[in-house]
């Protein structure tokens, strides 16, 4: 489950967080809005999210 405070949208991870479901991740800004070249990120069971481009910003599940 997603460690946040928006609790709106829980389909939000921080970058480094473990336990995100398996699958692809599209890079948002800090609220769940769009980044202009954002990137992608495809993870499988236990991996870690990746960092981020812009300090703030996180993963939402695709």
């Amino acid at each position: 489950m997603a460690n946040n405070s928006n609790s709106a949208n829980t389909n939000l991870y921080n970058p480094g967080e473990s336990g995100a479901p398996a699958g692809t991740y599209q890079e948002v800004g800090p609220r769940g809005g769009k980044v202009e070249n954002g990137r992608t990120a495809s993870i499988a069971r236990g991996d870690r999210l990746p960092p981020v481009s812009t300090a703030g910003n996180r993963w939402e599940k695709q």
